[in-house]
């Protein structure tokens, strides 16, 4: 229906996708079309909500895409009196979704938060970015993406997504510099160039509609070059299975923190204590934790503040400090954030048990008696002092008081265990030679060994 004049720019963006993704996109494009039917042509309504509400999206973000698909403006078609999406504005639309720069993406984005045009304000960001969080969310459970986590075994979402969405927000810049917060920051009015240096600066915007477009539309989602950006936005999760254990992270916080490790150790996450599984001893927790290769601890007071830290090295028991300046602390709620090092001291972290002469507990930055995240040996009690800040990470206080009561905790590692912890005497000359095994990756290649150890790993850990 586009007539045979194809414009340059329709053209120009074909051209950036390979021949194999423009069949892609032909073949969505037709689905997406047919699935409207001819009920569709006569009455826009239904175009709208038949073209593009199939299950993976929810209804909201369909509209969204609708709009933005809609803002394209082909110069000489008079397409705005249709509802229908034509093939050149699907085409321009993914080109500067899924390939373009911010600059690009940014006047789509404008009309996916509000139709008007010119500014927007705070409150539709957040709007808009809470849709987009809920997308990701639902998409990945769609399509089963969720890597052995799923809705049951987390903390409801809910919670988690507006706590996200207001850490990203936290990031909007006016052009004198100034960051609005609070209720001033949903009343103040963004131009396309604050959102611009935005999605330019926040990179989860750009990658969770990448995941929206890519999974939801389910298109260009398999083609290795362009997953890459997906391929660790949620680790894979081992050892909570079939254990009826509801994790006190939920899945936009387990997006977040994890994308705030160290690359390599973005890939999996595995439960290694749980004081609602193994008791809530102090003892237990160091058997647990000991020699297990970087961790995450988090905890919920019974306040119901969630918060943590991330240790960047394995645990040991000694009255000295350890770890490095990779070593973070976070909360999860009522707000969600991370407080990296401030090169101040190195306080990173602390674990001692049975000494008479140095403190005995669990701790994170600070200093001793004023951790900016401790768990006393006598299990159940911890404090997170941070007059104004902790030293070490530059956080506030994390817990709801200062001295609390700990109601729940969790440690789960993150990466692959060391080889001591994880697989004894279970050894492939890959585990020898961390080089071959590096040009194996860098070359797309998997272990074959890989797939072949999985089970007695997943054995060990579940029984």
């Amino acid at each position: 229906k586009m007539g045979n004049a194809e414009s340059n720019a329709y053209r120009n963006h074909l051209s950036r996708f390979l021949p194999e993704e423009q069949s892609d996109i032909d073949g969505v494009f037709d689905t997406l079309s047919g699935s409207s039917g001819s009920a569709g042509a006569k009455n826009g309504k239904a175009t709208k909500k038949t073209a593009y509400v199939q299950e993976p999206l929810p209804e909201q973000m369909t509209v969204r895409l609708y709009n933005g698909m809609k803002s394209i403006d082909l110069t000489g078609k008079s397409s705005a009196l249709s509802e229908q999406i034509a093939k050149e504005q699907f085409v321009i639309f993914m080109s500067n979704l899924l390939k373009g720069n911010a600059d690009e993406k940014v006047t789509i984005i404008m009309r996916m938060i509000s139709k008007a045009e010119g500014p927007v304000k705070g409150k539709q960001i957040q709007e808009f970015t809470e849709d987009l969080i809920t997308s990701v969310v639902h998409v990945l459970n769609y399509r089963k993406e969720l890597k052995g986590w799923n809705l049951e075994n987390t903390r409801d979402s809910a919670s988690g997504v507006k706590a996200l969405a207001s850490q990203l927000l936290s990031e909007l810049k006016l052009a004198d510099g100034t960051k609005p917060v609070g209720p001033q920051l949903m009343e103040t009015n963004f131009d396309q160039s604050v959102v611009e240096d935005w999605v330019y600066r926040v990179p989860q915007i750009s990658v969770f509609l990448s995941v929206v477009i890519r999974q939801g539309l389910h298109v260009l989602h398999s083609l290795p070059d362009q997953t890459k950006d997906i391929l660790n936005l949620v680790p894979g999760c081992k050892g909570i299975k079939g254990r009826g254990l509801v994790s006190l992270f939920d899945i936009p916080s387990i997006i977040y923190i994890n994308s705030h490790l160290p690359a390599e150790l973005q890939h999996k996450w595995q439960l290694l204590f749980s004081s609602r599984l193994h008791g809530e001893s102090f003892s237990q927790l160091c058997g647990h934790i000991v020699n297990k290769g970087a961790c995450l601890v988090i905890l919920k007071d019974l306040d119901g503040y969630i918060f943590g830290g991330f240790a960047s090295h394995s645990w040991e028991v000694k009255p000295q400090f350890q770890g490095d300046n990779r070593c973070f602390l976070f909360s999860v709620f009522p707000s969600l954030a991370v407080y990296t090092y401030t090169g101040y001291n190195d306080h990173y972290m602390y674990l001692n048990h049975g000494q008479q002469t140095m403190p005995n507990g669990l701790g994170m930055g600070g200093q001793h008696g004023y951790f900016g995240l401790w768990i006393d040996s006598d299990y159940g009690k911890g404090h997170s002092k941070a007059k104004p800040r902790c030293t070490t990470y530059n956080s506030p206080q994390l817990s709801a008081k200062e001295d609390f009561t700990l109601d729940a905790m969790e440690v789960w590692a993150v990466g692959d265990l060391p080889e001591s912890a994880a697989t004894k005497g279970k050894k492939s000359i890959l585990d020898v030679d961390p080089q071959a095994q590096a040009l194996l990756e860098m070359a797309g290649k998997s272990r074959q060994s890989e797939g072949l150890r999985e089970p007695l790993e997943e054995d060990e850990e579940d029984d």
